[in-house]
This record gives C-alpha cells, sequence and structure tokens, in this order.
C-alpha cells in the first residue's frame, strides 16, 4: 500500500458525511504507529521535513484531505509549498476534518528538498523553519486567507504528524436564545433557540468520561476496528460570547451586578439600549483523547444539548451509552460549531544553532 493510500484511510477526527473512498480499516496498531514504515521514510539526507501547524475556516473546504473536484485544506497547502519551493509536495494531516469542520491547529508533515534556482539540480542547506512559515503564509494570502500557517518545526525524517500524535483535543461551540443568530457566528457555532441548564450537562459528561465502548457515539461508515476508546475529558462551560467590544457605559452597568459562571454577565441582567444586540449565551464543549471513533464528538454534543433542553436526563445517557447502538443516541450536532483545538506531540529538541 502506498504513502498516500494509507493517509486516505481513517484518521482521528469528528466531521461530516463527506469523506474520501473508503479503502480499509484502520487499526489501533495503526494509531500507535507503522515501526517499518516510519523507517522506510528516511530517504534522502537532503530532504527536510517540517511539522506544520496550521489554522482554517472549514466551511471553506470540502474537508482537508484531497478530493478530486474538490477545494481542501490539503490541496491549498500543496500549492503554497509548490509556489514556495517550486516543486510538488505531499502534505499529510494529523488529523482529518469534513466539510464545515475548523481548525484552531491541524498538524501535517511534510517533506522539503530545497533545490538552487540558480544552479539547478544543486541541492542546498534546508530552510530555517520560520522562513517556510513566512513563505507559505505568503502564498496562502494570496489564495483567499482561508488557511494560515501557525507554526513550523524542523523534524526528523521519520517523524509523522499522525502516528506521532499523543492526544487530540476538541471544542464545540454552543450559543443559546431566542435572538436571531449573529453574522459574525454564522457557520462558526451551533444556535440552539432553547435556554440551557450547564449544570445538567455538566453532570451527563461525567457518564461518558472514561474507557468505554462508544458504539452509540459512532456513526454509520466509521473504519476503526474496535468500538472502544478512552475519553479524557468531556466538559461544557460558559464564555463571553464573541465579538464583545464592552464600551465604559456598559462596563460601570457591570459594577455591582451579579455576573453569571466564570464572570459572565448575561445581556438580559441590564438593559440594552437601542441598535444593541442582546448576545447570547455561549458555551463550550471540550473533549480531549487519544483518538476518536468517527463523528463521536458531534454525537455526544447533540446527546449533552438535549440534557441541556431537558430532552434527556442523566441517566437517559447511561442507558444510551450502555445501548451500544447509534440509533439510541440523539440528533447529532452540526459540523459548524466543531474545531480541531490542538493536537499534542512529545516533540523531539530542535537541532543546535549552526556555528559559524
Amino acid at each position: 500500500m502506498t504513502e498516500n493510500q494509507k493517509h486516505r484511510l481513517e484518521f482521528s477526527s469528528d466531521s461530516s458525511p463527506q469523506r474520501p473512498l473508503k479503502i480499509g480499516k484502520t487499526t489501533n496498531e495503526d494509531l500507535l504507529g507503522d515501526k517499518e514504515e516510519a523507517e522506510s521514510m528516511n530517504r534522502n539526507p537532503g530532504i527536510q521535513r517540517y511539522l506544520v501547524a496550521v489554522e482554517y475556516i472549514g466551511t471553506r473546504f470540502s474537508g482537508s484531505q484531497q478530493q478530486p473536484n474538490c477545494r481542501t485544506v490539503v490541496g491549498v497547502l500543496e500549492e503554497a509549498f509548490r509556489k514556495f519551493i517550486g516543486q510538488s509536495v505531499s502534505v499529510f494531516c494529523s488529523s482529518r476534518t469534513d466539510a464545515g469542520v475548523h481548525a484552531l491547529s491541524n498538524v501535517c508533515h511534510v517533506d522539503v528538498e530545497r533545490i538552487s534556482k540558480r544552479k539547478p539540480g544543486e541541492v542546498l542547506p534546508p530552510h530555517e523553519p520560520s522562513v517556510v512559515r513566512r513563505a507559505v503564509n505568503h502564498f496562502l494570502q494570496k489564495n483567499d486567507g482561508d488557511v494560515t500557517v501557525v507554526d513550523v518545526r524542523s523534524v526528523p525524517n521519520d517523524y509523522h504528524a499522525r502516528y506521532k500524535a499523543q492526544e487530540r483535543t476538541y471544542f464545540y461551540r454552543l450559543v443559546s436564545g431566542p435572538e436571531t443568530l449573529s453574522s459574525f457566528d454564522k457557520d462558526r457555532v451551533w444556535h440552539v433557540p432553547e435556554i440551557l441548564n450547564i449544570g445538567a450537562m455538566q453532570e451527563a459528561c461525567k457518564v461518558l468520561v472514561g474507557h468505554h465502548d462508544f458504539s452509540s457515539f459512532r456513526a454509520a461508515g466509521c473504519q476503526a476496528n474496535s468500538p472502544m476508546r478512552t475519553l479524557d475529558e468531556l466538559d461544557v462551560c460558559e464564555v463571553v460570547s464573541t465579538p464583545y467590544f464592552p464600551s465604559s457605559m456598559e462596563r460601570k452597568q457591570r459594577q455591582g451586578k451579579e455576573e453569571g459562571e466564570n464572570g459572565v454577565l448575561h445581556s438580559e441582567s441590564y438593559e440594552v439600549g437601542f441598535g444593541i444586540r442582546r448576545r447570547h449565551r455561549c458555551f463550550v464543549v471540550t473533549a480531549r483523547a487519544r483518538s476518536f471513533l468517527y463523528h463521536q464528538v458531534r454525537l455526544m454534543v447533540g446527546v449533552l444539548k438535549a440534557v441541556g433542553t431537558g430532552d434527556l436526563t442523566v441517566g437517559d445517557v447511561e442507558r444510551i451509552l450502555e445501548a451500544k447502538n447509534v440509533s439510541s443516541a440523539s440528533p447529532m450536532a452540526p459540523a459548524c460549531g466543531l474545531y480541531l483545538g490542538h493536537v499534542k506531540y512529545d516533540l523531539p529538541p530542535p537541532p543546535p544553532a549552526p556555528t559559524e
């Protein structure tokens, strides 16, 4: 199986139905890494591998992975690298996100051989990571600017963005309240008109944390061999709705007012003048694990939302988990509120600075 084929398999993510064709199943051994494949990647010593962290707005892509006749995150990145170094490269992501899912930091790796433009065929020393970041961002900004490189690190040629990932963190944003959704939040959050009971949602989170059979939170088409996963963290908290620019008058109104949880003052607790939008209450669900089943996070958020609105109880969540059948779960949360927040690595130390 070629490397390109291998990377079209199911990645650890939670995303929307648009996905590459099914080629095979991903096993836990795949997630731990394929030692033989990694060793075979030590090819040309003149090639430098870079670990590249990127952020993007998922609404504008048909997912992160390459797909025929579709605009994808990988496709845009490969084009920017091609313009930078003058030759084609292959970009491999740590986590696959599908259409509508955003990333605050998804991590990829790419191999670059620096060839002299004045003397074709002459291999030059690798670019510094800071140079790669600035140059690739230069070309990305010319291509709608909906992908940005946020960090670059030089790594050994066997360092694999997917297999070396130790942990993935997702965030899901919900806003609640009857007000019409702000234009600034369009395609960035899930708008729930009902009031959400955050206390009940937090209790429901405790049911799902730990090592479980998550078959009830596993969408059809999942290619993982086992539904067993360890959920290290699942929590919901209230945060300030964005964008939020308090005036001096509003700050004075806040003085002496009883603030909500986490210091959040709800707009319904004070007078709002004409032309000033009443802000929604904004909640963030955090899910952290080494890997997730297909659509696991969005299915869990769908259940938590139902608990928050009172359609389900904490006891119902326990029964859904024990049912081990996705048909028992609530409708899945939409892709627009999901963000891949962070991919954790045990990074090797940076190479020593060159001596003069």
